[in-house]
């Protein structure tokens, strides 16, 4: 090795004189006109550690100035070898297994020193051992024309298969196919042996697999199988023949721990089912770590699959945020002031996770039972927290009255944030009624209203009954002082000044009368999907949409999903406002609700003692009587009502004072009456542009037909554009039919805005996002990634349905 340019310094013969030649050389190396280069000094012993080590070592100097081999252990004589010989990694682990000291040189040389299979390598054109071994299993199209026409290379590839995987080809055919089912079944059997922690089943120990020094080549190529977007669908539908094939489900059942890895799909199924017990055995933090694990499982893919692992973590995220949140409740229950506050600022986060539950919940068909466990537990522990808040704020309320002091009643709601703004003539201002609209749901919509521009969130209280008729009624102007409610027919009948405001109609006459042609209306729906005519005069333009509350009034179990198309309008509604010169929007509602999924058959409140010719959807009652355990019975204007019943009496617990209802409002409680008032400037920002951006909507590598109604769409995002490589891409994802009806939507999931049901993107990601399919479609479809904001068409993907049913 020692030329003009290195000297070598062997330390081995003469501590003294090595210790001298290296100074010397070391002083030589870096002056201007000196030709040697470098030193190279071999010592003989373990390299020094510590400090103490290199203090006694005089040769650990050189070391710090240049570098140390071996360095790590990849500098090992077992990662040397491998290096040296990487296709023969497994001969190579069985010599080390054999020699525990090491194998001497000679026997690593001998390891198939001059096999390189020259005409597998040509027909495959790749070089390394695992790039070989994945063209076997995958080839593309071109491998695949190359395999069929050249001869020779299979009695290479039985080699090259014994030499890395000491796998015997028993097969005798001479095509790639009489090849890659064996081998497919070998290489995802051995994987699946590997990671067993426990023996296997009698009935498998005869199936071939591989020796454990093949597990780094097994893994790693499994790994790649799995998670390449090309191979995925390759490696799902051999997975599932071969699971079959051994008939693994029936003959692993008794075994609860199949590892870490899923190779299989049954193995998903398994590991669902511990996540199961994790929730219902109260172990959460087991629960946790399996979805960790497993969000990646290529079995996830499914759209079935991606149901339930979505039921199970929303309902494990609202359970552990029950329990979080009552940990934290004393310190913020010693006033009504403290305990609103609380809400507003985090304690809301409940009732969204318990609504995206109940919406994974009703999307979910769960033949089985499989979860019903998981359902009743955090049905059961929500209720508890649910519980628990209202007898805190019941007594509150019984001292501290409604609407809270100082505060912004939703009976200001107009003449604050509309009234204003409309002194101005010529300033253009929406105000959009949305039933139903809770606070998280404000939250949601805030959210994403801040993706286009500024926006304003604050808290309000709703006028007492929360019921429609009441609450749109104090959203009109001078409510605070002139909204009185008088009993006409056993029923509510809200009057402004002494004028009726029992209808849409009515509320309207009012806005109409007071600003003339400065005021136009219509509903939120036709104002997006059509083409309004909206005239010049207009200052104040009052979009209404009642979707939320009809439908859950309809159907709460089933119609949780439609809300974000609600909020979906509102975003495209105020990017039209701003196309039409509007400068503001006040978005408003008028109560909010409770689901109340969890209750039993029997869980109603008896009604007090007394006389109460109005009831109030259930959880209001107004007349004269008394107060009991059950019910709190207070003045009407301690509540901020002025009607002629001059009481009101309110259940102390979430119970109605009729059972059946599913989702209520009309009482008083925290996601009843408290909500969102949210104020968008519509003259400034934009979703950023992605122009330069490219999105791309593939199924199953080019498959243009499904056979499932939960088909998962992959969504990926390039771009070219090196300022918008960190820049989010908010996308909406749709199927629509011919005529553009949607018949499609994402189904919940992590990767899915559960209030909007957009996904965010950034270039180079891909996400797979399963569609729930409109059960009573068939035929040919679109899917459609939109700007959600304008509704502008970023991809397309024509599919068809091919169901087996």
């Amino acid at each position: 090795m020692a030329d003009e340019r290195l000297q070598v310094v062997d330390a081995a013969e003469g501590g003294i004189e090595a210790r001298e030649a290296a100074l010397q050389a070391l002083r030589q190396v870096g002056q201007p006109d000196a030709t040697l280069e470098s030193i190279l000094i071999y010592v003989p012993a373990k390299r020094p550690e510590t400090d103490e080590q290199m203090q006694v070592d005089p040769f650990s100097i050189y070391g710090k100035c240049g570098a140390v081999f071996p360095q790590d252990d990849g500098d090992e004589y077992l990662s040397l070898c491998l290096r040296a010989r990487p296709d023969h990694a497994t001969e190579i682990r069985k010599a080390f297994a054999s020699s525990p000291a090491g194998p001497a040189f000679a026997v690593i040389d001998a390891i198939r020193g001059g096999a390189s299979w020259p005409q597998l390598r040509a027909a495959l054109g790749v070089e390394s051992g695992r790039e070989i071994l994945v063209a076997l299993l995958v080839p593309s199209e071109r491998q695949a024309a190359s395999l069929k026409t050249q001869e020779g290379w299979s009695d290479e590839a039985r080699e090259f298969l014994l030499a890395t995987l000491s796998m015997t080809v028993k097969n005798r055919g001479k095509t790639w196919s009489a090849i890659a089912d064996e081998l497919w079944r070998f290489v995802l059997f051995s994987e699946f042996v590997f990671d067993l922690p426990v023996d296997l089943p009698e009935a498998l120990k005869g199936v071939p697999y591989a020796p454990v020094e093949a597990r780094p080549v097994i893994d790693d190529v499994c790994e790649r199988l799995r998670h390449d977007p090309r191979w995925r669908s390759s490696y799902v539908e051999r997975a599932e023949t071969i699971e079959a094939e051994l008939d693994l489900p029936k003959l692993c059942a008794a075994i609860e721990d199949l590892g870490a890895r899923d190779t299989f799909p049954f193995e998903e199924r398994t590991y669902l089912h511990t996540a199961i017990r994790g929730i219902t055995s109260g172990d959460t933090d087991a629960t946790r770590r399996v979805l960790a694990h497993h969000k990646n499982s290529v079995w996830i893919g499914k759209g079935e699959s991606q149901a339930q692992w979505e039921l199970v973590r929303s309902g494990l995220n609202l359970i552990e945020a029950c329990d979080d949140y009552e940990r934290q409740l004393s310190e913020h229950s010693r006033s009504q002031a403290d305990l609103v506050d609380f809400y507003v600022a985090t304690l809301r986060e409940v009732d969204r996770l318990q609504r995206e539950f109940e919406q994974a919940v009703g999307e979910f068909i769960d033949p089985h039972g499989m979860m019903h466990e998981v359902v009743q537990q955090a049905r059961s522990r929500y209720r508890r927290m649910a519980e628990k808040v209202q007898t805190i704020f019941m007594k509150h309320l019984e001292t501290a009255g409604w609407p809270p002091a100082g505060r912004l009643a939703n009976a200001d709601t107009f003449d604050r944030l509309v009234g204003d703004r409309l002194k101005d003539t010529g300033r253009r201002v929406a105000y959009i009624l949305v039933d139903a609209l809770r606070y998280e749901l404000g939250v949601a919509l805030e959210k994403m209203l801040a993706e286009d521009g500024p926006v304003e969130l604050q808290a309000a209280y709703a006028q007492l009954p929360t019921i429609t008729p009441v609450g749109m009624a104090s959203l009109l102007p001078g409510a605070r002082g002139q909204l009185t409610l008088s009993i006409e027919n056993e029923s509510l009948a809200p009057k402004l000044g002494g004028v009726p405001v029992t209808n849409v109609s009515h509320r309207m006459d009012v806005l109409r009368k007071r600003l003339g042609d400065r005021f136009d209306e219509m509903l939120l729906s036709d104002f997006v999907r059509g083409k309004p005519n909206i005239a010049p005069t207009v200052d104040l333009l009052v979009l209404r949409s009642t979707e939320i509350d009809s439908q859950l009034e309809n159907n709460p179990e089933t119609t949780l999903s439609l809300i974000p198309a609600t909020l979906k309008l509102v975003r495209v509604a105020l990017h039209k406002l701003r196309g039409l010169g509007f400068k503001d929007a006040i978005i408003v509602t008028d109560h909010g609700f409770f689901l109340n999924a969890q209750a039993d058959a029997g869980d109603v409140c008896v009604k007090p003692q007394g006389k109460w010719p109005v009831n109030a959807h259930d959880r209001m009652l107004l007349g004269t009587g008394t107060a009991d355990a059950h019910s709190l019975v207070v003045s009407a204007d301690k509540l901020g009502i002025r009607a002629d019943g001059a009481q009101v009496a309110l259940p102390r617990s979430m119970a109605p004072y009729r059972g059946g209802h599913l989702y209520f409002h009309g009482g008083a409680s925290l996601a009843e009456a408290i909500v969102p008032v949210i104020v968008a400037r519509l003259d400034v920002g934009e979703q950023p542009s992605i122009a330069r951006s490219t999105v791309e909507l593939s199924y199953r590598n080019g498959a243009t037909r499904i056979t499932t109604r939960v088909p998962v769409i992959e969504v990926s995002l390039t771009s070219d554009d090196m300022f918008s490589q960190g820049v989010t891409v908010e996308l909406l994802l749709e199927a629509q039919d011919s005529k553009g009806r949607v018949v499609g939507e994402p189904r919940p999931s992590a990767e899915v805005n559960p209030a909007t049901g957009t996904i965010t993107l950034l270039p180079g990601q891909r996400k797979q996002i399963a569609l729930g399919m409109d059960r009573e479609f068939e035929g040919k479809f679109t899917v459609k990634a939109l700007n959600p904001t304008t509704l502008a068409s970023h991809s397309t993907l024509i599919l068809e349905t091919d169901y087996t049913v």
